[in-house]
């Protein structure tokens, strides 16, 4: 069924419990979790010490990831945000979802987010920070799309300054204290710096675990760092905006670098806080927390990846479908329910949240869905654990762009009629070797699927 006519069915009907297959559907019983997926912006696969960082410290998520699972094969919904976060969203993947490029494309009534499915189920659903699926009197504000509260930024530029002029409180401007310049209509720099909107967004998190503490609640909360601020850069050279730099002060360090570290580690002692909130209301074992990235690591407001080794072993960065541009770090804890310091190869995707959350939470998904649940992996039953054969994604700018990850194998290729490069990813991480001629089956295979790997957009078209 289509996904409006999935919500009317839930809404009217008593199919709010999954499928069989599902892990909790034979004890309907069970207790559904609270639901916290923190997604943070352009944070590289190296850029956490747990999955290698050596610089920069972030030991609350750390720490996070030795009490949870660490995913080391997991993939963002794009290379850039607003397609990235629809995907993750809409549980499609970019040949599917209605925003597959950066725009101010709203998404519409018939996309259904993860938040009203969850709501389905008696979820209370809040959005804390960044947006970016909706302007200002469009159909895709968060309020339309399932959340019961919002705080945040709508426009994806406008995030791009932490020290913001105001921010939403669901549809109403909330001012705050800086005094900005505005460069064009959105874009915009500080003038005054008084109060920094991922300070805020914290506060607000915590504020809306501690209401809803004795109701199941999903938090979405959508952190803007590290992200560079493109015109504060062009305006001051402070492109990496953070109040302080921390540990990093005294660093021999070119500034912006400080200022990179400093905005990871004051973003990983949110993660901290947030945790910490949970313990102290006695709710963390009933909690499950996610913690990923929207796509690789920038090279942008002075930030250099190279520097901190941000993609990790990977090739390529924020704006590339290579690996460095869409393997993310990801991380999942729950507390006697995840074995603690496990690590999983399973190769998954953003489009993998809407199901892994319904089943979570025993509701229905809609029908066509690109995501597969991997609660059996989280709870340990990997052996049972259905898998992907393709993973998708497509990119729209300078060209037209599509990748494919297909068991080992990941495929590149530019165009509709370009040539399809090939590499073995369990050989050759950082996809320096072409074997497309040495695997004309593989590549063969991957052909077909390319055939029907999307659906046709008016907006986003593909191209020779």
């Amino acid at each position: 069924m289509d996904r409006r006519q999935f919500l009317k069915t839930v809404a009217t009907s008593a199919i709010g419990i999954a499928a069989g297959s599902c892990a909790f559907a034979d004890n309907q019983k069970a207790k559904t979790p609270n639901i916290i997926f923190i997604l943070v912006d352009d944070l590289g696969y190296g850029d956490l010490g747990c999955f290698g960082q050596k610089q920069i410290k972030t030991p609350d998520i750390d720490k996070m990831a030795s009490e949870g699972m660490r995913f080391t094969n997991h993939y963002a919904g794009s290379t850039v945000c607003a397609p990235s976060r629809c995907s993750l969203m809409t549980g499609q993947h970019t040949g599917h979802c209605r925003i597959r490029g950066n725009s101010r494309l709203p998404i519409k009534a018939e996309d259904v987010t993860v938040a009203e499915v969850l709501k389905t189920g008696g979820y209370k659903t809040a959005l804390i920070g960044k947006w970016g699926l909706g302007e200002e009197g469009s159909t895709g504000l968060p309020n339309k799309k399932g959340f019961d509260y919002f705080f945040g930024y709508l426009n994806q530029r406008h995030a791009h300054n932490y020290y913001t002029d105001y921010l939403w409180r669901n549809t109403e401007k909330v001012k705050l204290k800086n005094e900005v310049v505005y460069k064009d209509k959105f874009g915009s720099a500080a003038t005054k710096r008084v109060e920094y909107s991922n300070d805020l967004m914290t506060d607000e998190a915590l504020s809306f675990v501690e209401r809803n503490k004795d109701d199941k609640f999903f938090l979405y909360l959508a952190y803007t760092i590290p992200h560079a601020n493109n015109e504060s850069w062009f305006v001051n050279k402070h492109g990496m905006e953070v109040p302080d730099l921390g540990i990093y002060k005294n660093r021999d360090w070119p500034e912006p670098q400080k200022a990179h570290a400093a905005m990871i580690t004051r973003m990983d002692g949110y993660v901290g806080k947030l945790i910490d909130k949970l313990k102290k209301l006695g709710i963390d074992d009933d909690t499950i927390v996610f913690f990923t990235s929207d796509n690789g690591p920038h090279a942008e407001g002075g930030a250099k990846p190279d520097f901190f080794n941000s993609r990790g072993p990977l090739r390529g960065i924020k704006r590339s479908l290579h690996d460095g541009g869409i393997r993310v770090p990801m991380i999942v804890r729950w507390p006697g329910k995840i074995k603690a310091d496990s690590v999983s190869d399973l190769p998954g995707a953003f489009w993998d949240f809407m199901p892994t959350a319904s089943e979570l939470a025993s509701v229905s998904t809609p029908d066509d869905t690109d995501g597969i649940s991997f609660v059996d992996t989280l709870m340990g039953k990997g052996q049972q654990q259905k898998k992907h054969e393709f993973l998708y994604w497509e990119f729209h700018e300078g060209g037209f762009f599509q990748a494919v990850r297909y068991g080992k194998y990941k495929a590149l290729r530019k165009g509709l009629e370009g040539k399809i490069r090939l590499f073995n990813l369990e050989k050759d991480i950082h996809e320096d070797n072409d074997i497309a001629e040495s695997r004309p089956v593989i590549v063969e295979k991957i052909k077909q699927y390319l055939k029907n790997a999307r659906t046709y957009s008016e907006y986003f078209k593909a191209k020779k």
